[in-house]
């Protein structure tokens, strides 16, 4: 509809109206976000969080209503036929460039619950979306490194039981943990300082994966690997907005994941622990190949 306008204009325009579309629900956000808090009935909260997912989900459809009007993207989706918005998910995918979070919001909002993303703890004082993350129950983590562990070894085994506190808000209604397992966006000098065995992607870092799996095992089941191409080349979230983005292909795979998997104690379980990071790896050998040959298709 406002496709012929200038890429800059149709960023700005689209910048301005996402900020009016979060300004405008927030308000509504944050009155169930405190009625959650301070009402300490489990019926209540769960008809908040039930309330509030569908707050999020208005947000991002009106977000891709707005991308349809200012932008023609050609879509590529594979296999999102069968997804169910009623089943619980976990959700990875390879990581090139910020667009990579509204594009899969495109092409996965209605199909499945709402995506929640484990975020750092000092992402909470992000103006407005910090308190929209803590109202939908974004888990706020606090990652400690091996360094840290062995300087103080009464850390160990915090991280698991804060991933299983944050997980306990997710067992009564579905929901979709997502999940970069790169950590961080490819670029050409990552991935050459790694020393990456793959081509198109850097590294796998299994342990978040594993910590939801120990966490959720009993809830998630089944694993979304989702692999995104941008077929003209990688563009950044602005050129997303400008709508220089022209075609993005989304090739989405439903896995099964292990049993053995589910619930395992990846900390302390050696033998399980090189098991997992061995099925990891094949995923993105797979990951790998299935990105080469969408890219020469």
């Amino acid at each position: 509809m406002l496709h012929f306008l200038p890429a800059p204009l149709k960023g700005t325009l689209a910048a301005l109206l996402i900020l009016c579309n979060t300004l405008v629900l927030f308000p509504v956000l944050l009155v169930f976000a405190i009625t959650k808090l301070v009402i300490p009935l489990a019926p209540v909260r769960r008809a908040c969080t039930i309330v509030l997912n569908r707050i999020a989900w208005i947000w991002i459809g009106f977000n891709n209503l707005l991308m349809d009007a200012l932008h023609r993207v050609e879509w590529d989706v594979r296999g999102a036929e069968k997804l169910s918005p009623e089943h619980w998910y976990f959700v990875t995918c390879n990581h090139q460039t910020w667009a990579d979070i509204p594009a899969i919001q495109y092409v996965l909002n209605s199909r499945i619950p709402l995506l929640k993303f484990f975020l750092k703890k000092e992402l909470i004082w992000v103006p407005l979306l910090g308190v929209a993350w803590w109202a939908l129950d974004f888990p706020f983590m606090h990652r400690h490194t091996k360094e840290q562990i062995a300087r103080r070894p009464e850390l160990k085994g915090k991280d698991v039981a804060a991933t299983q506190a944050a997980c306990e808000k997710f067992r009564f209604t579905p929901v979709t943990i997502f999940n970069f397992m790169e950590g961080t966006r490819f670029t050409p000098d990552k991935h050459q300082r790694q020393n990456s065995p793959y081509e198109n992607l850097l590294k796998p870092r299994a342990g978040g994966t594993a910590f939801v799996l120990q966490a959720m095992g009993d809830m998630i089941h089944t694993m979304l690997d989702v692999t995104i191409v941008y077929p003209d080349g990688r563009a950044g979230f602005w050129d997303y907005l400008c709508g220089r983005i022209q075609r993005i292909t989304i090739d989405i795979r439903t896995r099964e994941i292990p049993e053995r998997f589910l619930g395992m104690d990846y900390e302390n379980d050696r033998e399980i622990r090189r098991d997992f990071q061995r099925w990891v790896s094949e995923l993105w050998a797979d990951k790998d190949a299935r990105i080469a040959a969408l890219k020469a298709a």
